[in-house]
């Protein structure tokens, strides 16, 4: 079926809701997709609509941090790195949280499973959160991610299911920062799978079919 878009906003921010269908005998994947940074939700919706989710409800944020000209970026690198990335904690945690009620009260869903997925910034915001945000993560997705610089947090949550892609020619996120970010992933505890291509930076079909199959297993 046609995958069904819609704008709200929660939070003060603009955001695209897409429904790709539901069904009752599984649960419903709340899948939160972070652009990368100096961007849109738009520029993540053109990815994500490239695939096709079983039982999903898609969710593309705007980022907090306002980068000019309309675009946006989930922390500021730097010296204020840590303290927007703590900033962004707590902006995921509302995001989620309306996602959860959203999916509760508009499309009847009981039983849900948040998944988070993103590239570049919005790939390390998705790891970021994985683990060390309040919210269970079933499944992740990063495609050239990375870690910032990470607040002190005594969260303990269950173990994400994290895939993670990353390329020898990426000129923007070199693959050694990419593969610590995924051993530090798997060294807290969670279900790593690193997969490195000969990519640059950027999402290629090849990465989309890989998502696809992910989130649909």
């Amino acid at each position: 079926m046609a995958i069904q878009y819609k704008n709200t906003e929660w939070d003060g921010k603009k955001i695209i809701l897409g429904d790709h269908g539901r069904s009752a005998d599984s649960p419903l994947k709340l899948l939160i997709g972070f652009h990368g940074a100096d961007s849109t939700p738009e520029n993540m919706l053109i990815l994500g609509n490239k695939l096709q989710l079983k039982n999903a409800l898609t969710v593309y944020p705007e980022a907090p941090i306002d980068a000019g000209k309309g675009l946006w970026s989930w922390w500021k690198d730097g010296p204020k790195q840590l303290e927007t990335v703590h900033a962004f904690m707590s902006y995921a945690d509302r995001i989620i949280d309306s996602a959860i009620h959203t999916a509760k009260n508009e499309y009847q869903a009981n039983d849900i499973q948040v998944c988070l997925w993103g590239f570049s910034q919005g790939g390390a915001a998705a790891l970021v959160y994985s683990i060390m945000g309040n919210h269970p993560i079933s499944k992740t997705a990063s495609v050239c991610g990375f870690l910032p610089e990470l607040p002190e947090t005594n969260t303990s949550k269950p173990p994400a299911n994290i895939l993670g892609i990353f390329g020898l020619n990426d000129n923007v996120v070199p693959s050694f920062m990419a593969e610590y970010a995924l051993d530090e992933c798997s060294g807290r505890g969670h279900k790593t799978d690193a997969r490195e291509t000969k990519q640059g930076h950027e999402v290629t079909a090849e990465n989309l079919a890989q998502i696809e199959l992910f989130f649909n297993d």
